[in-house]
């Protein structure tokens, strides 16, 4: 495991130099891919912290065509009602897989808000408050960015609200 004070190169990537740039402090932690299999309850597993605090990065759009990124609990299910309710659409729903890497510069399993192609509002689900580290994608397959809520938070400019189902946690 590396932190942002002395990376190898292999280990950088567009999410790793925002953070940077903005002095925050985290820890890399790489992991070995399945090539089938992209879960953050999978992925949770192999950098050994618990689903609930490896967060889940979603590329969503609303009823007035407009992106935004849904973060969530890797053991947790979006509400599609409560993110449009925060966000002031009508509706929302999962971007189209095909949107997905033009827009954002990552690939499905690799999402972040971290040095996106283009800057979308960001809604993060408002457990992220209740760990003293999250774990979200580096912006790459096979590793993950930890860091505290706070940090998070402040470099995606997140709004916290409520967004997961009920009875899932």
């Amino acid at each position: 495991m590396s932190t942002n004070t002395r990376r190898e190169a292999s280990s950088s990537t567009f999410a790793t130099h925002y953070l940077d740039s903005l002095g925050v402090t985290y820890e890399i932690r790489e992991y070995a891919l399945d090539d089938e299999n992209f879960s953050a309850i999978l992925v949770a597993q192999k950098i050994g912290l618990p689903a609930e605090q490896v967060f889940k990065t979603l590329l969503c759009v609303t009823s007035e065509k407009e992106y935004v990124f849904a973060v969530v609990p890797g053991n947790a299910e979006l509400d599609f009602k409560k993110l449009a309710r925060a966000c002031g659409a009508r509706k929302t729903e999962m971007a189209a897989l095909k949107d997905v890497q033009p827009l954002t510069g990552y690939v499905r399993g690799g999402v972040t808000v971290f040095g996106a192609k283009k800057e979308f509002s960001v809604y993060v689900d408002e457990t992220i408050e209740l760990f003293d580290v999250i774990s979200v994608s580096a912006g790459t397959r096979g590793m993950q960015i930890v860091l505290s809520p706070r940090d998070y938070i402040g470099a995606a400019k997140a709004m916290v609200v409520p967004l997961t189902k009920e009875g899932r946690a």
